[in-house]
C-alpha cells in the first residue's frame, strides 16, 4: 500500500533538500551547459575563435602604441598553442561542472552528498572565473589591450561570464538549512 511519502511529488522531494541546494544544482548546470557549448564550439568550429585569439595576441587591431606593442605575440605557433590551452581548460571545466551538476542532483535526494557537490562545483566555477577573469579580462583585455579593438573585443562577453559564475559560486556557498556546514575540521574543503 502506498505511503504518503510515495505520493509526494518530485518537486516537493527536491525542495525537501532546501531551496539553496536546488538553486545551486540549476545554476551550476547552467554554467556547465554554457562552458560545454563554448568548448564544443571551439572544437567543432576551431577556425573562428582561433582568429580571435590570433588577433588579440598579435594586437593588430589596437591603437598600435609603441609603448604597448612590444607585448604582441606574432608567432602563430604560440598563438595556436594558447588557443589549444584555452580549449583544454574549457573542456576540463565543462567536465568538472557537469560532474558537479550530477553530484548536486544526487545530493537533493541524499544531503550527505552536498559537501562533495559544493567542492566539485567550486573547482569548476573557479576554473571558469580564472579563464574569463584572469585570462580574457586581465591578460587579453589589459595586457594585450583587447579593449582598444573594435573588431576583436570580448570583454563584454567575458564580464557576463565572470558575473554569472561569481553569482553561482556565492549561491553554492550560502548556508543552507539541513546542509552540512563546511568547516576546517574534517570537511575536506
Amino acid at each position: 500500500m502506498p505511503t504518503s511519502a510515495d505520493k509526494t511529488r518530485p518537486a516537493e522531494r527536491m525542495l525537501a533538500a532546501g531551496a539553496l541546494p536546488v538553486a545551486a544544482t540549476l545554476l551550476t548546470g547552467t554554467v556547465a551547459l554554457y562552458i560545454t557549448l563554448v568548448a564544443f564550439g571551439n572544437i567543432t568550429d576551431f577556425d573562428t575563435n582561433q582568429q580571435f585569439v590570433r588577433h588579440v595576441l598579435a594586437m593588430d587591431t589596437t591603437f598600435k602604441d609603441d609603448d604597448l606593442m612590444w607585448r604582441a605575440v606574432g608567432s602563430t605557433a604560440l598563438q595556436d598553442t594558447a588557443y589549444v590551452g584555452i580549449i583544454v581548460w574549457e573542456t576540463l571545466a565543462a567536465l568538472i561542472l557537469l560532474t558537479a551538476t550530477a553530484l548536486w542532483a544526487g545530493a537533493l535526494r541524499r544531503p550527505q552528498g552536498l559537501r562533495r557537490a559544493r567542492r566539485a562545483g567550486t573547482i569548476g566555477l573557479l576554473m571558469v572565473l580564472v579563464l574569463f577573469g584572469a585570462g580574457f579580462i586581465g591578460i587579453g583585455g589589459e595586457w594585450f589591450a583587447m579593449w582598444q579593438s573594435e573588431d576583436w573585443n570580448g570583454l563584454d562577453a567575458a564580464t557576463r561570464v565572470v558575473t554569472l559564475a561569481g553569482i553561482v559560486l556565492i549561491v553554492t556557498h550560502l548556508p543552507s538549512a539541513g546542509a552540512p556546514a563546511d568547516g576546517p575540521k574534517g570537511s575536506g574543503s
